[in-house]
C-alpha cells in the first residue's frame, strides 16, 4: 500500500543513523552490511556503490528488508527525473534523493509520478527529498558557478522550493538546519544530515560539518555517517559510542 508523505514519530537514535555504504565493491558493501545490520536504521548507497554494483544489488539488498537510503542526486530534464525516480521505487528503496536545483517543475512531476506508480502497483511510497547545497560546497564554490548568493540563503530557498513542491524533505548541511525550521514551518518535513564527524575525526572533503550531538540538538532527523563508522576497527563499537553520546530517545 502507499504510505503517506513522512509523518514524525518518536524513534531510538539507533534508528536515526543512516550509515553511508561509500565502498568499492559489493564484497565490502557485505561486510558492512553483516556487521551492521539491526545496529542502525538505514544504508545509504550512492554514486561509488550504485556503479559498482548496480541496480540489482540495491534491489538484492531492500528485499532483505534493509532499509536502503539511495543518494544518486537525480538532475535532468524533469520527465527524465520523474522516469528514475520511478525505477527507484520499484527497486523497494525506503528514500532516494533528487537536487533542488533542478527546479520546481522537475521535483513536482517527479513526486506525481512516484505516487501514481505506487498507488497503481500497490507499492510502499519511497520518501523522496532534495540536495539544496552539498556539504563540500562553499561560498567560493556557488560563486564558481554563478551563485552569488551566501549559502544560507541558497539553502533557505531552496528548502522552501522542496517543501512548496510537496517533497518530504531535504539533505543539508547540519549548520543549516535551524535555518531551513525557520523557513518551513511543516513538521513533518525531513532533515538529512550528512557532514557528521566525531570531535576528533578529519572533515575529508566536507567542508559544513558538525558533530552527531550537535546535529541532533539543533533539529537533524537523520545523520548520514560515512568513514567514522565505515573505516572503524570496531564499527558496532563506532555506533555504540556514537550512541552514548546522544541518548536514548529523541523526537
Amino acid at each position: 500500500m502507499t504510505e503517506p508523505a513522512a509523518v514524525k514519530q518518536t524513534v531510538s537514535v539507533r534508528e536515526r543513523i543512516i550509515v553511508a555504504l561509500d565502498v568499492e565493491n559489493v564484497a565490502a558493501a557485505r561486510d558492512v552490511l553483516e556487521e551492521l545490520r539491526g545496529e542502525v536504521g538505514a544504508f545509504k548507497i550512492g554514486l561509488q556503490l550504485f556503479t559498482a554494483a548496480g541496480a540489482a544489488f540495491v534491489r538484492e539488498v531492500a528485499e532483505s528488508g534493509v532499509k536502503i537510503f539511495l543518494d544518486l542526486k537525480f538532475h535532468d530534464i524533469p520527465n527524465t527525473v520523474a522516469s528514475a525516480a520511478v525505477e527507484a521505487a520499484r527497486l523497494g528503496v525506503w528514500m532516494f534523493n533528487v537536487h533542488a536545483l533542478g527546479g520546481a517543475e522537475m521535483m513536482r512531476r517527479t513526486v506525481d509520478a512516484v505516487n501514481e506508480v505506487c498507488e497503481r502497483e500497490n507499492r510502499t511510497r519511497p520518501k523522496v527529498i532534495a540536495v539544496t547545497v552539498l556539504t563540500s560546497s562553499n561560498a567560493e564554490t556557488l560563486t564558481e558557478v554563478g551563485i552569488e548568493s551566501p549559502v544560507e540563503n541558497e539553502v533557505s530557498r531552496l528548502a522552501k522550493l522542496t517543501a512548496d513542491n510537496r517533497l518530504d524533505g531535504v539533505v543539508a548541511s547540519p549548520h543549516e538546519i535551524g535555518l531551513i525550521r525557520e523557513t518551513v514551518a511543516a513538521k513533518d518535513f525531513m532533515i538529512v544530515t550528512p557532514g557528521i564527524r566525531p570531535i576528533n575525526a578529519t572533515n575529508d572533503d566536507q567542508k559544513r560539518v558538525m558533530t552527531s550531538a550537535e546535529a541532533i540538538a539543533a533539529g537533524s532527523d537523520y545523520l548520514v555517517i560515512g568513514r567514522p563508522i565505515v573505516q572503524a576497527k570496531d564499527r558496532v563499537g563506532a555506533v555504540n559510542e556514537i550512541l552514548s553520546n546522544l541518548g536514548s530517545d529523541i523526537q
